[in-house]
């Protein structure tokens, strides 16, 4: 049952009942999602302590910031995110395709599918617009991986 005082609904969402315990409250959902919105993860700590415990998570997961930043999270192959795949798939390329093969399929299905050689054909126009959305995906990718801090040496 759930622990929320005068609650007859199962418990089966449990939670800490204070920071690095291994005791713990069982919640219905309702009740869970409740404790959650009020937790306060440095309950119980004074200023300072609250300051070592933000630091120390801060240097723990500093290595997490540091993947975003290079682009090795988030889903995908582990060095595309979804929507690069997603607009490589567009341009009927690999999952490993570089970026010269992106700008030449690129060119190659836009002079194809433009609105002035197939006028009035809307199917055509979407793919152009699709081409072009996933060019504009990848070629910031590109530029994400390229750039260099100012000053940077190769």
């Amino acid at each position: 049952m759930c622990d929320r005082f005068g609650c007859d609904k199962p418990g089966d969402c449990p939670a800490p009942k204070s920071p690095n315990s291994p005791e713990r409250w069982y919640f219905c959902a309702e009740h869970a999602g409740e404790y959650n919105r009020n937790w306060d993860y440095f309950q119980g700590l004074d200023q300072e302590e609250r300051e070592q415990r933000e630091r120390d998570e801060r240097r723990d997961a500093g290595g997490y910031q540091g993947s975003a930043y290079h682009s090795w999270g988030g889903p995908g192959d582990g060095s595309r995110s979804r929507d690069e795949l997603h607009a490589l798939k567009a341009l009927d390329l690999e999952d490993d395709a570089d970026f010269e093969a992106v700008k030449k399929s690129w060119r190659m299905l836009a002079k194809e599918n433009h609105p002035d050689v197939k006028p009035g054909d809307t199917q055509a126009a979407a793919r152009f617009q699709t081409i072009q959305a996933a060019y504009e995906v990848l070629r910031a990718a590109e530029e994400r991986r390229t750039w260099k801090p100012r000053g940077a040496v190769d």
